[in-house]
């Protein structure tokens, strides 16, 4: 082993370039020419431990996962040191996701090369993956006593700081404190001894102040000469946060004056200027100076001045002057006799500023500070205000641009709600004439990315629809409202407000190739696919596609696995380079994309799909299954860290601010998708427990002494536990008053049809197969009704929806489709789950000795055959074959979707350019007529399969 090492020491820059067209072609992904060229290399120099390394990568990245692993492992057995060889391992167990034993590595290289610094840095950096703080914290003064530089000291400093923050003991108030107490003594020797040296080392000594809550301290020195010094660039946010916490407001007072005279548009800077002036005001009158007894009077004299001082108007100002006005009145304040009439205000601000799209948002902030009847007169000033009336026309894009704020504003004083359903209907044609106008007049010549200026009209008008659709309990003011957002489409390409209102709409009426393109139209890219993609795929799971919904899965998880891995490295450079101030930030970013909502939901829907749509034969199906690496007795999932990244403020809004309690609909929902999934994840691991009792996943784990069907029982018991309490919770439909609103969750569906008897009687069932029971022939009979109470269900649904054409074919179609889909998801994981069976059944009636389960001997009647068990399973199967067929003959004759009017109606209601109409409403239709024969395919050729697999 050493002449081999000292071979390659001698010869290293030869291998050197005998190695490099191995990398060259991993990094351009030619994979397979990798292989050859490091096997090329081996013939020659079978020993070349770097060559053998670079073959198992090549082989990982061809998918020959057990090649590779092989080939791994001896390498790693050799405990190779060389740089190389041990950064291509690296990359290996990176890709596995297998952190520790790049950890193993590097503890084996160090400890034969004790003082090593490159491997050292390695070893922790490995560390901090795994985030092992403590193990880091050792290697960083290991690394710190080889090579005495800064950077290893503080790497050992934040090591001990997460130690108290975010370590195992981080809950225990006394640990936190003496692991941020020794970390400040640290830092504290290293200044006394004059070693500091960088602005991130001094903002980590604040950072550990400020986490001990020494404001004080960490005042001192963030004023003090050596922070001055190092770290000239502290935010002044900085200053603001200790200045608060230490109650000096004069001086955040001056502080924050000096800084809007230098930046006037600031409103964060406002904010916390006018807090501070009200905090002065609690004072003693004998600590306010210079026989100003008024911090607020002082507060109005600043703003005024500035909006007069200013060369050009600007937004911050002015909305200070309204806050400024909204805290007075909320302390009960003389603020109309210090600042003015609040209405002159508001309507000072839209005359400045209402020509901007982000005039609504402001003037809305204040809205909730006032009574329901004086935001109705002020809404109907803004209106007067704009200059367009219902016989005048906007002039310019300014003065269109001023109409639409104020018709905004109206709906979120609630004037929609006292109208007529003639004056609504009247109201959107405006709206639509409106959008018309606007588009000729001022619409034209638009860059690609440029959203029309008159689309607002457009959205407001869908809004419209809807709420009268939704008193009327019908869908043709709403398929109308869709075809206006689609033709708005063709004109501006690029307005996401208008894609993102017609995916909501699509999926509303159960179309799901209309969701799907508007889905792919918005492009959602990286990050968006957690804050945006609940958009798309909460809705997706029992929508009556099951082989469709994958790739939306498949999109969204690798983006959470790529990123996974990259925001580990990312962690790993802050350490690189010392940039401690990023650190946290990545950090809380990792946990939140870890612990997602979106990310867990789309894991296990995925899986269920798969499972769902398993089409191949037995063994193929249970090589599919094990693949998944399902792990029935270990909830992987951390409940209590789940994160809802959800940007829900996404589509815009513009509802009666008094109907609208954005937290609570955030939470209601988020606590009602969570309960979906812990249905979800439990069906699943149930399944697999299922499987795993007969196909020898289990037992190989299992403590002395644990029955083989414990992980079975144990989930059967949370099974119906779950039911019990989700029941007891009374939740209720997610309220649907306006457009915007979330779509209801699938938990009260999930409720209402029968999965919790189905599975939990499946359990009994496997348990009985299992033991050989005599109640085995009741049990059977059990199932087999409930098979055909599913069937049932599947075909009655159907035909209510034929039914329903005749009246409104779209306002419930949604559900229809759902209950159809809950139906089949069911009967197929029941049919995976019988030819499962089965198959183990044949071949063990087959074999001579049986080994039987001794749990399940009873005094009383015998245990059934294996054979006889083998014929009720088949039996089972029998049956399950004949419902199968009977859903596929309702599916067979499900008719599309009729539209609630004929479509020269709609086209008269338009009123749009007559070229257009024809196609675009024929376009729309044809969407949802193509939907519906896109899942009857699917359904049928899913019923198909496993009719199939249960023809055995």
């Amino acid at each position: 082993m050493a002449q081999h090492h000292q071979q390659q020491g001698m010869d290293s820059a030869l291998f050197e370039r005998r190695l490099r067209p191995v990398y060259d072609n991993l990094e351009v992904g030619n994979n397979r020419k990798a292989l050859q060229e490091s096997e090329k290399l081996l013939r020659k120099h079978p020993t070349l431990i770097c060559a053998r390394a670079l073959k198992g990568l090549s082989l990982l990245r061809l998918g020959r996962y057990d090649e590779s692993h092989g080939c791994l492992q001896a390498v790693a057995e050799e405990k190779p040191t060389d740089d190389s060889t041990l950064q291509v391992l690296s990359f290996c167990y990176r890709e596995m996701e297998q952190l520790d034993k790049i950890v193993e590595l590097y503890q084996h290289a160090v400890k034969q090369n004790p003082g090593n610094e490159e491997l050292l840095a390695h070893l922790f950096i490995s560390h901090v993956r795994v985030e092992d703080y403590k193990a880091q914290q050792a290697t960083a003064l290991q690394l710190y006593k080889a090579q005495p530089k800064n950077a290893y000291y503080f790497w050992s400093v934040i090591s001990v700081v997460f130690q108290g923050i975010r370590g195992p003991e981080s809950a225990i108030p006394e640990k936190r404190k003496i692991y941020l107490g020794l970390a400040q003594r640290m830092v504290d020797k290293h200044i006394k001894e004059g070693k500091m040296e960088t602005e991130q080392e001094a903002f980590l000594y604040l950072h550990i102040l400020k986490l001990q809550s020494k404001f004080r301290e960490a005042w001192e020195f963030l004023t003090g000469e050596l922070c001055a010094k190092l770290y000239p660039g502290a935010p002044v946010s900085m200053k603001f946060e200790l200045l608060k916490e230490l109650g000096n407001w004069k001086e955040l007072n001056e502080l924050l004056m000096q800084l809007l005279d230098a930046d006037r548009d600031r409103w964060d800077y406002y904010k916390e200027y006018i807090q501070s002036s009200f905090e002065l005001l609690k004072l003693p009158t004998k600590e306010q100076e210079n026989g100003e007894s008024d911090p607020l009077a002082r507060c109005q004299q600043f703003l005024q001045r500035i909006i007069e001082s200013s060369e050009r108007k600007r937004r911050g100002p002015y909305l200070a002057r309204l806050e400024l006005h909204k805290r007075m009145r909320a302390d009960q304040l003389p603020a109309e006799q210090l600042i003015g009439d609040f209405d002159e205000l508001v309507i000072e601000y839209f005359q400045l500023f209402g020509d901007k799209s982000c005039c609504t948002h402001d003037i809305a902030l204040f809205l909730p500070s006032i009574s329901m009847k004086q935001r109705q007169a002020l809404a109907n000033k803004l209106l007067v205000e704009s200059g367009v009336t219902s016989s005048e026309l906007p002039q310019n894009k300014e003065q269109m641009q001023k109409h639409i704020c104020a018709l905004q504003i109206s709906r979120m004083c609630g004037s929609h709600e006292e109208l007529s359903t003639d004056h609504l209907l009247a109201f959107y044609t405006a709206l639509k004439l409106h959008y018309e106008h606007g588009r000729c007049s001022f619409g034209k010549q638009l860059l690609a990315t440029e959203m029309g200026p008159s689309d607002p009209y457009a959205l407001l008008a869908a809004n419209v629809m809807y709420d009268l659709s939704r008193r009327e309990n019908k869908s043709d003011h709403l398929f109308e409202a869709l075809c206006l957002l689609q033709y708005v489409l063709r004109n501006s390409t690029s307005n996401f407000h208008v894609k993102l209102l017609s995916l909501k709409i699509y999926h509303l009426f159960g179309c799901q190739v209309g969701a799907q393109e508007m889905y792919e139209y918005l492009d959602i890219k990286q990050i968006q696919l957690d804050s945006m993609g609940y958009v798309h795929c909460q809705l997706l799971p029992l929508a009556g596609r099951f082989s469709g919904n994958r790739s939306v899965y498949d999109a969204t998880l690798k983006f959470f696995t790529n990123s996974y891995k990259e925001r580990l490295e990312y962690i790993a450079l802050t350490y690189r380079f010392c940039t401690f101030s990023k650190m946290e930030e990545f950090m809380n970013f990792k946990e939140r994309l870890t612990n997602s909502l979106q990310y867990v939901a789309c894991s296990v829907e995925a899986q269920i799909c798969d499972l769902v749509s398993c089409y191949g034969n037995v063994q193929q199906n249970l090589s599919t299954y094990s693949a998944m690496s399902i792990e029935p007795a270990d909830d992987r999932i951390a409940w209590h860290e789940l994160s809802d990244n959800r940007d829900l403020e996404a589509i815009i809004r513009w509802d009666p601010l008094h109907q609208v309690d954005a937290g609570e609909e955030r939470k209601e929902s988020f606590d009602q998708e969570v309960e979906v999934l812990q249905v979800r994840s439990l069906m699943l691991r149930l399944l697999a427990s299922f499987v795993d009792l007969f196909h020898g996943f289990t037992g190989k784990d299992l403590p002395p002494g644990t029955s083989e069907t414990a992980t079975l029982e144990l989930l059967r018991e949370s099974w119906t536990g779950l039911f019990q309490r989700l029941r007891l919770m009374s939740y209720k439909p997610l309220p649907q008053k306006f457009l915007v609103n979330l779509l209801p969750t699938r938990l009260l569906l999930l409720l209402d049809l029968p999965y919790e008897r189905f599975f939990d009687d499946l359990a009994q069932l496997v348990l009985d197969l299992h033991s050989a029971s005599a109640r085995l022939v009741d049990q059977c009979k059990r199932v087999g009704d409930h098979v055909v109470e599913i069937m049932e269900l599947c075909v009655q649904t159907i035909t209510e929806s034929n039914e329903c054409n005749g009246l409104d074919g779209l306002w419930r179609r949604r559900e229809k489709q759902q209950k159809v889909s809950a139906c089949l998801e069911m009967l197929s994981l029941y049919a995976f789950l019988l030819s499962v069976l089965n198959d183990k059944l044949q071949a063990s009636s087959k074999t001579k000795t049986k080994k039987r389960s001794t749990s399940g001997k009873e005094n009383g009647p015998q245990p059934i055959s294996e054979k006889e068990r083998s014929q009720m399973v088949h039996e089972l199967m029998r049956q399950l074959k004949h419902k199968l067929e009977a859903c596929d003959a309702s599916i067979r004759n499900w008719k599309a979707p009729v539209l609630p009017r004929d479509l020269s109606s709609f086209m008269s209601d338009m009123s749009l350019k007559p070229e257009v109409e024809a196609t675009l409403i024929g376009d729309v239709s044809a969407t949802f007529k193509d939907s519906h024969e896109l899942m009857v395919t699917e359904l049928r050729n899913l019923l198909k399969d496993k009719i199939r697999m249960t023809a055995k």
